[in-house]
């Protein structure tokens, strides 16, 4: 934990800095977004995406975008994985998709998804994202600690996962939504994060100011003792 005063340069405490940031943050989505996926995004094609706990869900700006997560598709991303018409395995077609239909009955009771994309999951992960962001104030608060850091530090952050989840897929984000959601939460964990730090800077000055003034007053009273 950075003090509050230093200025020195101390690059394995700035690194620690944003490392711990970046943790806590990925942490805390990954603590938010699957139960609040399970209880409102859709079941079916939710499985098909490997489930509330991918981490696909964090990492890959797509699902915040809801772009799908598979290469080459054109056309109306509203049809997501349908334009593929079916599943192959061995050379042998193992499932289809549905057609017009939303959903297919499959006989047995159980219904099989057609392949198109759930448009509430995108807007699922991006509320998550930002109460992720009101959790990092109380992070830069704790660790960074001087105001005049705090946008540097966030900057980083979204900086980091914007490396990070064009790595992992594999593509550089295009989505005005992505970066919508990337600028709010940034500006929510700034303005948020100091303010806090401005106001704990003053109460700290406050209180030392005091105290000095305190001393000088009691060492002019008391006579000096050689």
């Amino acid at each position: 934990m950075a003090p509050p005063r230093s200025a020195s340069w101390d690059p394995v405490l700035l690194i620690s800095q944003i490392v711990s940031l970046q943790a806590l943050h990925y942490l805390t989505l990954s603590v938010l977004i699957p139960p609040v996926l399970t209880m409102f995004a859709e079941p079916h094609a939710l499985t098909y995406e490997g489930g509330a706990a991918n981490v696909g869900m964090v990492m890959d700006w797509r699902e915040l975008a809801g772009r799908p997560t598979v290469h080459g598709l054109r056309g109306d991303d509203r049809r997501g994985w349908s334009v593929f018409r079916g599943a192959y395995t061995g050379g042998r077609r193992v499932g289809a998709g549905a057609g017009p239909e939303e959903w297919l009955d499959l006989g047995d009771g159980s219904h099989g998804w057609d392949g198109r994309l759930d448009p509430f999951r995108g807007w699922v992960i991006a509320f998550c994202w930002m109460v992720a962001c009101g959790f990092d104030v109380y992070y830069l608060y704790t660790i960074v600690r001087r105001p005049r850091l705090i946008l540097d530090f966030a900057i980083t952050l979204i900086f980091n996962h914007v490396v990070l989840t064009t790595y992992y897929s594999e593509a550089l984000p295009s989505s005005i939504f992505f970066w919508l959601v990337m600028a709010a939460g940034a500006a929510v964990s700034v303005v948020s994060a100091e303010q806090l730090c401005v106001r704990r800077e003053m109460r700290e000055g406050l209180n030392v100011g005091v105290g000095e003034i305190d001393d000088i007053e009691l060492g002019e009273r008391t006579p000096r003792r050689d």
